[in-house]
């Protein structure tokens, strides 16, 4: 049996993209979402 590395992994701020991260900070601004 095998198993992947990366499914034990903690995710970590370096997974997610700059867009991505602006594009969440944009909607938590205009109120869509909030940070929880």
């Amino acid at each position: 049996m095998t198993t992947s590395i990366n499914s034990s992994r903690k995710r970590t701020q370096r997974d997610y993209t700059l867009a991505f991260k602006l594009g969440v900070v944009e909607r938590v601004e205009k109120g869509e979402m909030t940070y929880k």
